[in-house]
């Protein structure tokens, strides 16, 4: 699909497409824990797998339900690190298991531990 082109504002920036994501996304299934609130506000811990992981977050498949906009921790279990996630998207059940669309809090481009990430994972130095 060709890259829309937008035309650029009085400053003379571009426009980014709305449309276009972030960073690419990467079909990688790693090991997690995730924990937080429930929807009905009880503590959880899950263990799951992502389905799809990117440099601002992942999909994920999760059988406790949570609501758009929550933060839920998320804890890679080969690394041990541990972030804090806000739900961004309930897809559809599959397999009793809603789809979580979830992005870090604070952007880590690293925390998927993937060797040769994207070029649009670098993350701009504050």
């Amino acid at each position: 699909m060709p890259t829309q082109i937008k035309p650029q504002n009085e400053k003379g920036a571009l426009i980014m497409d709305p449309g276009r994501r972030r960073s690419m996304r990467v079909l990688l299934s790693v090991p997690i824990a995730v924990s937080g609130k429930d929807a009905e506000n009880k503590d959880f811990t899950e263990e799951a797998r992502t389905l799809v992981v990117n440099a601002h977050g992942a999909l994920i498949a999760l059988a406790t339900k949570v609501v758009p906009n929550q933060i839920i921790g998320i804890a890679n279990k080969a690394t041990q690190q541990s972030l804090e996630c806000r739900v961004v998207h309930v897809g559809n059940a599959q397999g009793g298991k809603m789809q979580l669309g979830v992005e870090f809090v604070k952007a880590s481009p690293t925390f998927w531990q993937i060797d040769f990430p994207p070029d649009d994972w670098v993350v701009p130095e504050d």
